[in-house]
């Protein structure tokens, strides 16, 4: 039986590839906004512009012909485009942006900054193409490619060349970019949901389509634009550091504050509501996202975003505050302990659809006054999670030990100077996390990195007394602090770090174990204290058991 042909089946043909520039200049082929911007370096768009030269195969161009209005980009290669065709379908291209945005840029540039890598010739006398970083006369055998795109032009900076074969080689130039042909696919007028994974599949960057990706396409519309939205609620947050979240966790706010939950079936709803809908979530959101960044800042010591253990927390805070503004003290204090809770038991590492729900339901439940605290059912982890797990720049366990010293004003044990909790809780590097037993003198004595790099093992310190201390014992550099400045004002600098006068002795006595298990118990003591632990509902679990990666769940 013949396979009927419909209007969703690839369709096959070749173009030039200056008819394909002109197409994308005049606005009948257009760049969807989730396509990346424009990432080939110099050397890229000479070797593709070699291989046109050559008649070599450059690979081919999908477009997408479609009637969906979806946001695109106003200009390709530093070139203005023409407004798209009022009338459907339209020729979204998916891939080959590279490599058109290329011959869009070095047929049409127009000379304006000299550096620009649209800025490239051709040498007559070598056969290669360069880039060059001025807008000077140049020699005759050395043409800029713009000339390619105005014939006229092109043949009259040519006609002063009298050597033959350098005349047969413009001739070849010319040519070759007039006829070159690029295999070209269109797909049918199909769904975005249907075109996402196509895209994903050939997309030459191996990046992957994100939900914010589609979502910006497929809620656009000349009123409103999700991308300016997110980037406007980045903005108000910016002041108070805490604008670095990725564009998912808002979208997570918005299909909250649409009267769903945080899962991506609900992001997906957005596309379903007009756009004063959209603007009214996403006011809302912006509103509820600088309340939860106060309580943050105040309630917790957070300063900034790197400091949260999970970024999904900061999704259900602003659905909290959105729903409920103004906490009073009561409802504070159980929010508090939510956070606690929540970090503490890992709870958002393996946060799944259905948990997304229930959580939603809890925090309205918990605002509306339906219920005297935001319900979760977390698993608390024993005190060995201080001596186990590692200590990683984005581990929620090692972000909450950094919180906690946070509430304590922590003193550097060398000096007794008060450390910058902000600079440490920024994560961008690890200068003021330090080995109170150094790793290099755990490593003498056969003690290796996975049992010396534990949360239990970590203080704060300046650099200069990181250096000082070195790979030293402890009974070493300790003994000197007792004697320069007395033991009352190291047991105060050790308790600043959440170290009890307990384990001072162990660590006079270089006992790392001992040391380890005093310390752990202490920070577990801490941990729970903050978290609320011993209500009903929380439960104790091995710590092995709890999954501290800081990653998105898979749905």
């Amino acid at each position: 039986m013949t396979k009927k042909i419909t209007a969703k089946d690839p369709k096959p043909t070749a173009e030039r590839i200056e008819q394909l520039a002109q197409r994308v200049l005049v606005g009948d082929i257009i760049l969807p906004e989730f396509q990346r911007p424009f990432v080939w370096k110099r050397r890229q768009i000479l070797e593709l512009l070699d291989s046109i030269y050559r008649n070599y195969p450059i690979g081919s161009a999908l477009l997408w012909e479609s009637r969906q209005e979806l946001a695109s980009k106003r200009s390709i290669a530093d070139l203005e485009v023409g407004e798209r065709s009022e009338n459907y379908p339209v020729n979204y291209l998916l891939d080959g942006q590279q490599r058109l945005s290329t011959i869009c840029g070095v047929l049409y540039w127009e000379p304006g900054d000299p550096k620009s890598v649209w800025n490239v010739i051709f040498d007559l006398k070598t056969e290669k193409f360069n880039h060059i970083d001025h807008n000077e006369e140049l020699p005759a055998h050395q043409i800029p490619l713009r000339r390619l795109s105005d014939p006229a032009e092109y043949f009259r900076k040519i006609s002063v060349i009298d050597n033959v074969d350098l005349r047969a080689v413009a001739d070849l130039l010319f040519n070759r970019f007039k006829d070159y042909q690029l295999p070209l696919v269109t797909l049918g007028d199909m769904s975005i949901n249907d075109v996402a994974p196509v895209f994903e599949r050939i997309n030459s960057t191996g990046t992957r389509l994100t939900i914010y990706d589609l979502m910006r396409a497929a809620t656009w519309s000349p009123e409103f634009d999700l991308g300016e939205t997110i980037k406007g609620i980045h903005n108000s947050l910016e002041i108070k550091k805490f604008h670095s979240f990725d564009n998912k966790t808002f979208l997570r706010s918005l299909g909250a504050a649409s009267g769903s939950d945080f899962s991506s079936g609900s992001i997906d709803s957005l596309r379903h509501l007009d756009p004063d809908k959209l603007h009214e979530c996403a006011e809302q959101v912006k509103s509820a996202a600088q309340l939860a960044v106060d309580f943050l800042s105040t309630e917790i010591g957070a300063p900034r975003a790197e400091a949260l253990p999970y970024a999904n927390q900061f999704a259900v805070l602003t659905e909290l505050f959105r729903v409920l503004p103004s906490p009073d003290a009561n409802q504070l204090r159980e929010v508090k302990k939510w956070f606690w809770v929540t970090t503490l038991s890992g709870y958002f590492s393996g946060w799944d659809s259905g948990q997304m729900a229930t959580d939603a339901r809890a925090v309205r439940a918990f605002a509306n006054a339906e219920k005297d605290s935001i319900e979760v059912t977390a698993a608390i982890p024993t005190a060995s999670l201080w001596a186990s797990k590692p200590f990683r720049a984005n581990s929620a366990v090692s972000k909450m030990i950094a919180l906690m010293f946070g509430q304590s004003t922590p003193l550097d044990l060398i000096t007794g100077q008060v450390i910058d909790i902000d600079k440490s809780l920024a994560w961008s590097n690890d200068k003021e996390f330090h080995h109170f037993f150094p790793q290099a003198y755990l490593s003498r004595n056969g003690i290796g990195t996975s049992k010396a790099n534990v949360p239990g093992n970590i203080v704060l310190l300046t650099s200069k007394s990181n250096i000082s201390i070195s790979d030293s014992a402890p009974s070493a550099y300790l003994n000197k602090i007792i004697e320069a400045d007395g033991r009352e004002s190291l047991v105060a600098r050790l308790e600043s770090n959440l170290i009890p006068e307990a384990a001072l002795e162990s660590a006079l006595n270089d006992d790392f174990d001992l040391f380890l298990s005093i310390r752990s118990t202490h920070l577990h003591v801490i941990a729970e204290k903050l978290a609320g632990v011993g209500q009903d509902g929380f439960i104790e679990v091995p710590s092995e058991e709890m999954d501290d990666s800081d990653v998105d769940p898979t749905e």
